[in-house]
């Protein structure tokens, strides 16, 4: 199965089921002499964590991450990076009421056609239990680049199905479970999800992740643009349906007298690119908005078939986000983060000797 790997001189390969004994990934290209411990990855995964609150699916997975190589007396070697985390609260059993059916909205029909064959257990390749090595690797591009650049990547929810929630502050979005800024809003959340779980339904959700202090200059035109690249790597994220980068489809609305950042001797008057121009950085903050599906893994029955194309009645037992979208904050901030570190080693390889006024 190919599809594993993400970018080009950073490149990080995912590996392991949802089910399996362990999920992992090797980082490769990570530059040398970054000082790197299991605790400095801890934090990140401890953000995306299982069974965090009553919100979120209640397997309980420590996720504690360990380095297997790439990491001497402290600090990374420039060799690859293998990173471990053991599953310790898989419960397959809870699935085998849809060995032989296929669950609406799930990856299980199009990867049993392609492959012929597919994991059950939890969605095997398809789980976004796989997200966890992602935010692993994320882990450490985010500590490269704030070291080496002062690039900041910080993501929130802007919204939980129909509620929209406002940006009031950064200092909000860990002091809840929803990474929302405005904490006004908290109680209406939870009461809204406590009807969701009820009812055996799921929801979407909206998050905004957005890089600041990013150089201008990284990116290229045509096929290595940076936004594309972006795009690329946050629709490899489970459930996301929608990527915009800047005012994204705002911007059909929009004149041009509008759209187009001004700019003046002190910077841009707007940012409406989000950062991006021509598919390379203006040293704007880079902006990101991801629109996240509802859950497909519901208790609520539908219809759907078996492998004999037999019409069934499908029920989704077993522990499953009612919106994916709320743990789903800090795995695009890591997707950002691998992105952004992967194209300023390939703007160092490129434009090293470039005097950039």
């Amino acid at each position: 199965m190919s599809g594993n790997t993400l970018g080009t001189l950073f490149r990080v390969t995912n590996f392991g089921e949802s089910h399996g004994p362990a999920i992992g990934c090797v980082v490769d290209g990570c530059p040398p002499g970054l000082a790197l411990s299991e605790a400095d990855i801890q934090i990140e995964l401890d953000r995306r964590r299982p069974g965090t609150s009553r919100h979120v699916t209640q397997r309980q997975e420590s996720d504690r991450v360990e380095i297997l190589s790439g990491v001497f007396e402290g600090h990374t070697t420039g060799t690859p990076i293998g990173l471990l985390i053991r599953n310790i609260d898989a419960r397959s059993k809870d699935y085998s009421n849809i060995a032989e059916t296929f669950r609406p909205g799930h990856a299980d029909y199009s990867y049993f056609k392609k492959y012929g064959v597919r994991d059950p257990r939890g969605g095997g390749r398809s789980s976004a239990r796989l997200t966890a090595p992602t935010v692993a690797a994320g882990a450490i591009a985010k500590k490269w680049l704030r070291e080496n650049f002062g690039t900041q990547v910080r993501g929130y929810m802007s919204a939980l199905g129909p509620i929209p929630l406002d940006f009031v502050s950064w200092e909000h979005v860990e002091t809840n479970p929803f990474f929302a800024a405005d904490p006004s809003r908290v109680q209406e959340l939870e009461e809204y999800m406590d009807a969701l779980r009820k009812a055996g339904d799921s929801v979407g959700a909206r998050i905004e992740v957005i890089a600041e202090g990013v150089p201008v200059g990284w990116g290229a035109p045509i096929y290595d643009r940076l936004d594309a690249d972006i795009a690329h790597a946050m629709m490899g994220l489970n459930a996301v349906k929608g990527v915009e980068i800047g005012a994204g489809f705002r911007s059909v609305a929009q004149r041009g007298s509008e759209h187009g950042d001004e700019m003046t001797p002190d910077g841009f008057l707007t940012n409406n690119a989000g950062g991006v121009l021509g598919g390379i950085s203006t040293g704007q903050p880079v902006c990101v908005s991801l629109a996240i599906k509802p859950t497909s893994s519901i208790r609520t029955e539908r219809r759907s078939v078996d492998k004999a194309g037999q019409a069934v009645m499908v029920q989704t037992l077993g522990r499953h986000d009612p919106c994916v979208g709320i743990r789903a904050t800090p795995i695009a901030e890591a997707l950002l983060a691998l992105v952004l570190a992967d194209h300023a080693l390939l703007d160092r390889a490129l434009c090293g000797t470039v005097l950039r006024r």
